[in-house]
């Protein structure tokens, strides 16, 4: 949903009211950086990086922005996972005028397979922003893209579809993130055999998820870990320290493998997986707890 302004509810409690003001704080930094990010980033040619994976190296990343937004939400992001020159960090604009994120999400293939050619890697890692998660996924779990992605990772992203903003529904990207639609009803769909590890993070105070918990992933199919980020909002999802921390542990193994004892089914909950939560401080330190 990226920077879609809707009708945010009324804090109740002293930590919903911290979670608002640091939206806004966050909205007012990310409007001043949104024209930087408009025209598509140059790209990078040659192997780059090191680290574990194939070839001595990490998996490049590809950064998938949000609803109405563009590549400059990840300026911290793609910092911190770029850092020590470890992994190649890119970002994906796609166009301001879609209207079907189906078609997103086969323009994605096109430029997975490009990255994978300029990369020499076999494989990549995805990190969506709320829709750019949704258009990450259904390229997983639709398009064959479980082939080439060894990890997704969804920040605030709609899974099971959000109710927000009702007036929006003029929009068909809008249409197709409500619970009824049919895009919802493909990914809802059986996936067997899928190869992508998924890691959704969500929060009670993502104001564009409703129900909130429509940003878990819950599906037989998927090998997935949900983690519950207390104390921020959805536009702080790709920006807060906590978060971005989380982020870089997830795609080096570390979410998945601090949830292994926990694995589908283990907690009752079936189709939801493991699920961990993220407690954010003011002092950006986050910790993953049962």
């Amino acid at each position: 949903m990226g920077l879609t302004i809707a009708p945010l509810p009324v804090p109740r409690s002293g930590a919903a009211l911290r979670a608002a003001v640091l939206e806004a704080v966050v909205l007012a930094g990310h409007m001043l950086l949104y024209p930087s990010g408009v025209r598509e980033e140059r790209r990078e040619e040659g192997a780059s990086g090191s680290g574990a994976g194939a070839g001595g190296q990490l998996p490049p990343v590809l950064l998938l922005h949000g609803f109405t937004d563009n590549r400059s939400v990840f300026v911290l992001l793609r910092r911190a996972l770029g850092a020590g020159g470890r992994r190649r960090v890119e970002t994906y604009n796609y166009s301001p005028f879609t209207l079907d994120l189906r078609v997103t999400a086969r323009h994605l293939a096109r430029r997975v397979e490009e990255l994978c050619e300029r990369s020499g890697q076999e494989r990549v890692d995805l990190v969506g922003h709320s829709l750019g998660g949704l258009v990450g996924r259904y390229y997983v779990q639709r398009l064959g893209g479980d082939a080439r992605v060894r990890t997704l990772v969804t920040l605030g992203t709609p899974h099971g579809g959000t109710r927000v903003a009702p007036f929006m529904d003029a929009h068909p990207l809008v249409r197709q993130m409500r619970p009824d639609s049919p895009v919802m009803a493909e990914l809802r769909a059986p996936a067997p055999g899928c190869r992508t590890r998924c890691v959704a993070f969500w929060s009670a105070y993502d104001a564009l998820m409703a129900p909130t918990g429509t940003a878990r992933i819950e599906h037989p199919d998927l090998d997935a870990t949900n983690v519950e980020v207390t104390g921020i909002g959805h536009l702080a999802l790709p920006v807060h320290p906590a978060v971005i921390t989380a982020v870089r542990r997830a795609l080096d193994g570390a979410v998945r493998d601090a949830g292994a004892e926990a694995g589908p089914g283990a907690d009752g909950e079936g189709s939801a997986g493991p699920v961990r939560k993220l407690r954010s401080t003011g002092t950006g330190e986050e910790g993953m707890v049962v």
